[in-house]
């Protein structure tokens, strides 16, 4: 007698489950940022504290008046990393490396942002396989010689447009240096080069989306990291010190040195605060606005967060030296 094995029921196909829209890093960086401006004026007012009016202030500010330049920078960066072909970098740039280094801070000038957005754009020239020194001499050029940076200089300065020419000539022949220099003393294990596996077998059209939320989500986040950071000191910086070295012709220009590297404001800001500082000489005013742009606080951060912290605390000391000096030497040639 044979048994008949009981028929399977089909099991039933269970429903696909409803995705839940979760916000991501990115959706949480921008809901952040609106919370901080729409309650900014109440936050400043809901404390009795001049020194925590003062933080949160410049916390605010400088978050407010960096990012739409992140945001610039990041979609040139996702546009350099899936849209553009890296043979194109090869066409552009000189073959030598000595040469491409001036080529690269010389077209910083068709970039108009701040700093924060040419760090990732940096990045993505590197991993295109543009030469490190070239793409440091852009990161570098590009916040301090753009058009609208020029100009914002020209209208703080009514009357001496010599402030113009002078950050023009030392912020690129700064940047040039530090190319150079990272050409000749530089070595690989120091920098690390930001990869893309996010992007790996994806179209254009998605790469570029996919580089955009990642490049948003790094450089904003650093960036809320170094505004923290630059509110910290400039709160903790007595006010009195200003008036001290400002008569000072030594203590003047490295004092702002030090100042812009505080306050971590933008660069297309920077020119109207250094006007304000009537105490001290044009070149300490000048060696404020070279500095500024390339070593600050908050791009410390950005360039630890894109390149490593081993490149970072190289490279930012380094270039604070080669920024003041190329101010003092221009300085006393054209101011």
């Amino acid at each position: 007698m044979t048994t008949t094995e009981p028929a399977t029921r089909p099991t039933a196909t269970p429903a696909p489950a409803r995705r839940r829209l979760r916000p991501g890093a990115v959706e949480l960086f921008v809901g952040v940022l609106v919370v901080a401006v729409l309650l900014r004026g109440w936050l400043v007012g809901a404390t009795n504290s001049a020194r925590v009016q003062t933080w949160l202030t410049i916390f605010v500010s400088i978050v407010i008046q960096a990012t739409p330049f992140v945001v610039l920078g990041t979609v040139v960066s996702a546009a350099i990393a899936a849209l553009v072909p890296p043979s194109f970098f090869a066409r552009a740039l000189p073959r030598r490396p000595v040469l491409a280094v001036p080529v690269a801070g010389v077209a910083g000038v068709v970039l108009p942002g701040c700093e924060c957005g040419s760090v990732p754009i940096a990045g993505a020239l590197v991993r295109r396989g543009v030469t490190p020194a070239a793409a440091l001499a852009f990161l570098l050029s590009a916040p301090a010689i753009n058009p609208v940076v020029l100009v914002a200089t020209f209208v703080a300065f009514p009357g001496r447009p010599q402030m113009v020419v002078a950050r023009l000539v030392a912020s690129l022949a700064a940047s040039v240096v530090m190319g150079w220099l990272w050409l000749r003393l530089g070595r690989t294990e120091w920098l690390r080069v930001p990869d893309r596996p996010e992007l790996a077998g994806l179209g254009k059209g998605a790469a570029f989306v996919a580089a955009c939320r990642t490049d948003l989500v790094q450089a904003g986040g650093y960036l809320v990291i170094g505004g923290f950071t630059a509110a910290t000191l400039n709160v903790a910086v007595p006010q009195k010190l200003l008036h001290a070295v400002g008569g000072q012709p030594v203590l003047s220009v490295l004092a702002l040195g030090f100042l812009a590297v505080v306050l971590s404001i933008c660069s297309e800001a920077d020119a109207f605060v250094a006007a304000s500082l009537t105490q001290f000489s044009w070149t300490a005013r000048l060696a404020f606005l070279v500095v500024g742009p390339m070593v600050d606080a908050k791009l410390f951060a950005m360039q630890a967060g894109a390149f490593g912290r081993r490149f970072a605390v190289r490279f930012a000391p380094a270039t604070f030296v080669v920024a003041v000096l190329a101010a003092v030497a221009v300085g006393a040639v054209l101011l």
